[in-house]
Order: C-alpha cells, then sequence, then structure tokens
C-alpha cells in the first residue's frame, strides 16, 4: 500500500470518528433537552455553554440515579393529599401562611419519597432530573415563600400563582394524574 493510499485511509478514518462523535453529541444533546425540558436552557445559560450545561445534567442524573427516591405508599399519599387540600383552602384566610406551609408540605413530601433535603438549589437540580416540566415553577414559588417577609414585593396573584406551581409539583410527587378534559384528579 503506497504512503497516499495509508494518508487518506488515516484521513478517512479520522472524518467518520469526528462525524460519528459529533452524531453522538447531537443525539445526546438531544435526549437531555428532552429530558430536561425547560431546565436545559437554564442550565445553558447558568453554565454559559451547551457542553458545561450537559456535563451537569448529566452529574445531576447520575447523583439522582444514586438515591433511593421510591413511591409514597398509599396512606401516605392519602395523608399528604388531605393535607395539601388543607393548605389550599387556607389560602383564602390567609394566603401569606398558606404559600409558607405549602413550601413546608413539598419538602416533607420529597423527604417522605427519599429526596435529600441539601439547600434548595440542590433540591431544585434533584427534582430536575425526573420532574423537569415542574422544577422552573417550583423555583418561582419558592422564590415567593422567601420574598413573603417583604410584603410589599409579593400580592395576592403572585401568591396565587405561587400556590398553582406548588399544587403542580405535588400532584408529580404524589403521582396524581389529572383528566385533562374533565379536571379530575386520581392518585395512581
Amino acid at each position: 500500500m503506497s504512503t497516499l493510499a495509508i494518508v487518506i485511509l488515516i484521513a478517512a478514518i479520522a472524518v467518520a470518528a469526528a462525524l460519528a462523535w459529533y452524531g453522538w453529541r447531537k443525539e445526546r444533546s438531544k435526549k437531555l433537552r428532552s429530558r430536561f425540558g425547560p431546565e436545559y436552557e437554564r442550565a445553558v445559560q447558568e453554565y454559559g455553554a451547551s457542553s458545561d450545561a450537559e456535563k451537569e445534567l448529566l452529574a445531576r442524573q447520575k447523583r439522582v440515579e444514586q438515591i433511593p427516591i421510591h413511591s409514597l405508599s398509599k396512606e401516605e399519599r392519602d395523608s399528604f393529599a388531605t393535607e395539601w387540600l388543607r393548605v389550599q383552602t387556607l389560602f383564602v384566610d390567609d394566603p401569606v401562611e398558606s404559600i409558607r406551609e405549602a413550601d413546608r408540605l413539598v419538602c416533607d413530601v420529597m423527604r417522605a419519597r427519599g429526596y435529600p433535603m441539601a439547600d434548595f438549589e440542590r433540591r431544585a437540580n434533584d427534582l430536575s432530573v425526573d420532574h423537569a416540566n415542574v422544577v422552573r415553577t417550583y423555583r418561582a414559588a419558592h422564590d415567593v415563600a422567601l420574598r413573603l417577609n417583604d410584603t410589599k414585593n409579593v400580592n395576592t396573584e403572585d401568591m396565587r400563582r405561587a400556590l398553582v406551581s406548588y399544587r403542580e409539583l405535588v400532584d408529580e410527587l404524589l403521582e396524581v394524574h389529572v383528566n385533562v378534559t374533565r379536571g379530575d384528579r386520581r392518585i395512581a
């Protein structure tokens, strides 16, 4: 085989390897974007580059795979569902306390499911692995809960949106399935 043929063969192998690597990266990005939804874009904004964001998202995924997260027993789900109804009802008379209780209840449900209860950001990151569709609204609701001490910066509409966001997360964590056409809720 001539030197030119060897160089062409090596170049062809290098191009094929580069194309395979590019295809693999593109597919991985597509899967991460699909799994993490809006959290993918948030991570890209936070880390500045998609490659850095993807490393973080993969690290979250790997970390959460090591956590023994589990479904709740029927009794636990029923108890938390009853508590959630109380929190929602409280909103009418005391919206501020309702939001505080909702934030606490979410933490209690997460703890019961096995999530580590480190700082909020770590908790939200862990949630994003399996509940990417609601973690963005959870962040917003938690922000409202933190701002409650300065009630000039929180209005009733902010609190209403926060309560709706907490409800979405509670439904996810309790594995409640909503019939979209009728609005019925049932626990799995």
